[in-house]
């Protein structure tokens, strides 16, 4: 073996270990915390304000590291094969085999699992070193780079990433749940925070009150039944309807009512909620949760009527609704699991609400079917009937049963309990 290919072999190690601290320095900055940096900065640690600097434009710096280490490993197999067809003259193939097989376990060992192990034990340590070294290479190679990202974007199908795709979002998810396995978070924090990154693929549709569940007033009714439907339904807002549930004209408020009949108390009879409505907010049920939240914020609104494809009434959303999306269900303080099924009396009992309507017809032993009623639960039937939502108190006669709905549960107000009590015989003659 010769000296020239001494030196051959001794540059393919300095470029595989050029790679290692490469990478390593890439995961560094990827883990590292800039809310930590900021506090190191006040503790004026040296390099704290350099790194900060990196932090505030990651991708970039990102991106120069990541083209170097590729650099560096490709390098290094080049020049290993060089080495072992010189050493294996006999043949071709079989030197090229030999460094590709020695170059894979190289690469996966000192370039993938070493590196990306230290810069995840000393991100700090490493990310406050690498700062220095990473600015001066960004601003040789970072129009290369930027060059480099524009042309993959190009040949890739679809819409690509101004910033190069390495700094990815399912990186940062993954930074989350390691955060957790490691119990720096609670198991309840990693799914608030997931539950943020999930709320830019969540569209109104999806979050909605449907349109069967919501409860509407007339504009020509007076102020003291938008007051009553008010308190008996427990919503504090209400969509104001014309012609019919398509035709959604404002949004009435509740404290909107109380307010002008305390300055006028003839008004609860003399005035309609037309006159006081809001103007309503609509937005289509392919909207981005995300963005109507903010959208939402800006505009000061609490309400916005969800529209479908033809302009239909497809249901609303709150921002209470957006909120849920992020930290789960928002139950009331008097909230309880209820068993479906309660036995008050001989001939009464509380149900569920959504208690199948097949098996609550077995329970009270009447000739009713869902299908045929083209309706799934109890509550679906008290509405078929009542040919209106159901709201806390609304009654309906079934085949000798008298079905009340029992007041609302958790911030939608939804009727959780049915109360069915039979009718006695002579009073259903008559």
């Amino acid at each position: 073996m010769t000296s020239a290919l001494w030196w051959l072999l001794l540059l393919a190690v300095v470029l595989v270990l050029l790679a290692g601290l490469l990478v390593s320095a890439e995961t560094a900055l990827q883990r590292v915390s800039q809310a930590r940096v900021e506090e190191m900065q006040r503790d004026e640690v040296r390099g704290a304000s350099r790194l900060l600097v990196v932090l505030g434009d990651r991708a970039r710096y990102i991106n120069v590291l990541l083209f170097l280490s590729t650099l560096a490993s490709v390098s290094a197999t080049v020049v290993l094969t060089i080495v072992m067809l010189r050493l294996i003259s006999a043949s071709e193939w079989l030197p090229t085999v030999l460094a590709i097989l020695i170059m894979v376990v190289v690469s996966y060992v000192a370039i993938g699992v070493a590196p990306r192990t230290l810069g995840r034990q000393h991100a700090e340590r490493i990310a406050l070193r690498a700062a220095g070294p990473a600015r001066f290479m960004a601003r040789i190679l970072g129009p290369l780079t930027t060059l480099l990202i524009m042309l993959g974007n190009a040949l890739t199908p679809g819409k690509g990433y101004r910033e190069g795709p390495f700094e990815t979002q399912l990186e940062l998810r993954e930074l989350v749940d390691l955060a957790e396995a490691d119990s720096v978070i609670e198991d309840d924090e990693r799914q608030m925070i997931q539950s943020v990154f999930e709320l830019g693929e969540t569209i109104a549709r999806e979050v909605m009150v449907p349109r069967t569940e919501m409860i509407f007033i007339d504009r020509d009714r007076n102020l003291r039944q938008a007051l009553s439907l008010g308190l008996r339904s427990g919503y504090s807002r209400m969509p104001v309807i014309g012609e019919n549930h398509d035709d959604i004209v404002g949004v009435v408020y509740l404290k909107d009512v109380m307010n002008r009949v305390f300055d006028e108390r003839d008004a609860e009879q003399a005035e309609t909620v037309a006159s006081i409505m809001r103007p309503a907010v609509f937005v289509p049920d392919t909207k981005q949760v995300d963005e109507l939240l903010r959208e939402m914020q800006a505009a000061r609104v609490h309400l916005v009527i969800v529209v479908d494809e033809y302009g239909g009434t497809a249901g609303l959303v709150t921002i209470e609704d957006i909120l849920e999306e992020i930290v789960g269900e928002i139950a009331d303080e008097h909230d309880t699991a209820a068993p479906e099924v309660t036995e008050i009396s001989e001939g009464a009992f509380r149900v569920s609400s959504r208690m199948d309507v097949d098996d609550f017809a077995e329970l009270v032993d009447i000739d009713v079917v869902g299908v045929d009623e083209g309706v799934e639960t109890v509550l679906g039937l008290m509405a078929k009937r009542l040919g209106r939502v159901p709201i806390p108190g609304a009654r309906v006669e079934v085949e000798g049963w008298l079905l009340v709905a029992e007041h609302g549960a958790g911030r939608r107000n939804r009727i959780a309990t049915v109360l069915a009590t039979r009718i006695p015989q002579e009073v259903v003659n008559d």
